[in-house]
């Protein structure tokens, strides 16, 4: 369910090939570019790049302010935002309000004999999508997650095509909603992260999941598609700057297969650590045994090894570390869960003004770009599955898990995967993370003891004493409760003093970052 954003081949709204140019977030001022060594991902946005820059689409929603009118609203963004509908917090649920959408486009007709998919970044929160008045594809559920759809067949290559969007603010799948909407923070609705047209060769390189270490052990996991014949898979890793690392490595590929992984080690690679966010990239080459090049992509990752050891604390690359951070929600007063790097930027900037060196995605993944900027100025994540006090099912969560571990797998700033949040985990699909993540890094269930990490939310003074000096690592991943009461800071100074003096704090997350009001 992943595409390459790193160094796609954007294509301009008027259908013109540009220079290969980066996601937002995804390569610095001063960063060069590799160019791929052959045919490239290719990605046609049809919504604007972010909540910035946005481009019109026409929009209906059927309840609530303006309900039955076709007018036009900015895309990607929340409608609620925008005059469209009600404003819901917490489990007031409205099932009937819906939203459609209508946008016309016109994909490349250089696109022929290419595999094309209709890719998502999210959508809040059952998606209903045809294109040119057919199905593309099942229903999705779920609001924080990319999904893509095969539309080779269904597309008109170099002439208008009609896409078609339903929008249920509220899920057919109650369990969704347990998850997603009846917790503890706004509800809104819309296609409020970008929505492209994204084309490979017809042989491909589909996704890509890396191993890399601290004692310079690389390995990437790479799913592959369309291959009909014997192929090579090479590759070569460089720091930002170009510079190459070790020299090419490659594997023999197999007629039919579906999958490959290529190793190598380099001799003491500069690490990542939120303190020294040392990136490196990897370009990868699917060929034919005779050379020929059928599709090139760059992904980005860092150096590093992240331990847990049992009754002693949080180690990366063999050094203790304590979690100065707090908890995000996606929020902006006029914008809704719709961002952009801008406003991600902004965020980061005031966390790492604090001193703090670490932040939890309160409670579902974040925008990609986000995490981007994490890995490149230097903040430890904890990435998370949406739920809060109630989960999701294992038919529709298994899907999302796999989603996001696809998705976020490579950012070397995210050191633990959160099974939901506050009872709101499905124990279910606690090995299901490691399915897509190489690394296999812990998953933890906020509010209580897992994987070794005693999370628990809310304590009072005399209990974080008890629980600092217990046998179990201490990480809090709520405390000290600040949303709209202003009472975060008030103790903040004494709870720090008691965990920062205990053998086996790994530190906390202070709830919340900001205030959440439209």
């Amino acid at each position: 369910m992943e595409f390459n954003r790193r160094k796609a081949l954007t294509i301009g709204t008027v259908g013109v090939a540009t220079a290969a140019l980066p996601a937002p977030g995804a390569v610095s001022a001063g960063e060069v570019a590799a160019a791929p060594a052959g045919p490239a991902t290719e990605t046609l946005l049809l919504t604007g790049a972010d909540a910035d820059h946005t481009v019109d689409w026409d929009f209906q929603v059927t309840s609530g302010r303006r309900a039955g009118e076709w007018a036009t609203i900015p895309t990607p963004s929340n409608w609620e935002c925008h005059g469209f509908g009600s404003y819901h917090y917490g489990g007031d649920l409205v099932p009937a309000e819906k939203g459609n959408y209508r946008h016309s486009f016109t994909p490349p007709a250089s696109w022929a004999g290419r595999r094309n998919f209709l890719v998502f970044e999210a959508a809040m929160t059952d998606a209903d999508v045809r294109v040119n008045g057919v199905s593309a594809g099942p229903v999705h559920q779920g609001g924080f997650y990319r999904f893509r759809y095969d539309v080779t067949a269904l597309l008109r290559l170099g002439e208008a095509n009609l896409l078609e969007v339903t929008v249920s603010k509220e899920s057919a799948d109650n369990s969704v909603n347990d998850a997603e909407r009846r917790g503890d923070f706004w509800n809104f609705g819309g296609i409020f992260r970008p929505v492209s047209l994204v084309s490979y060769p017809a042989a491909r390189i589909d996704r890509v999941a890396i191993d890399a270490r601290a004692d310079g052990t690389f390995a990437a996991r790479v799913t592959l598609a369309g291959v009909t014949a014997a192929a090579r898979l090479t590759a070569q890793l460089r720091r930002l700057d170009g510079t190459a690392v070790v020299g090419a490595f490659s594997v023999a590929v197999a007629s039919g297969a579906t999958s490959a992984t290529v190793t190598t080690t380099a001799a003491q690679p500069l690490l990542w650590t939120a303190e020294t966010p040392n990136l490196h990239q990897v370009e990868l080459t699917l060929a034919s045994s005779g050379g020929v090049s059928w599709h090139s992509t760059v992904e980005r990752f860092g150096f590093r090894t992240i331990e847990v050891r049992t009754g002693d604390g949080v180690y990366v690359n063999g050094r203790r570390i304590v979690l100065k951070g707090a908890n995000r929600h996606t929020f902006w007063p006029t914008l809704g869960r719709a961002s952009s790097p801008r406003l991600a930027r902004l965020d980061i900037g005031l966390m790492k003004d604090m001193n703090m060196n670490a932040v939890r995605m309160s409670h579902y993944p974040p925008d990609a770009y986000f995490l981007d900027l994490c890995d490149e100025l230097g903040l430890y994540v904890l990435d998370e599955l949406t739920g809060w006090q109630h989960h999701y099912d294992e038919g529709v969560g298994a899907p999302l898990v796999e989603a996001l571990v696809e998705r976020d797998v490579n950012h070397p700033s995210i050191l633990f995967w959160d099974n939901g949040n506050e009872g709101g985990w499905n124990t279910a699909l606690d090995d299901d993370f490691a399915q897509y993540d190489p690394q296999r890094r812990a998953v933890l269930h906020p509010w209580t003891t897992f994987s070794g990490v005693d999370t628990s939310h809310y304590q009072t003074y005399s209990s974080t004493a008890s629980k600092a000096a217990g046998p179990a690592i201490f990480m809090p991943t709520e405390f000290l409760h600040g949303l709209y009461d202003g009472g975060a800071g008030a103790g903040l100074n004494d709870y720090w003093k008691l965990m920062g003096g205990s053998q086996r704090s790994a530190g906390g997350f202070i709830w919340a970052l900001v205030d959440e009001s439209v």
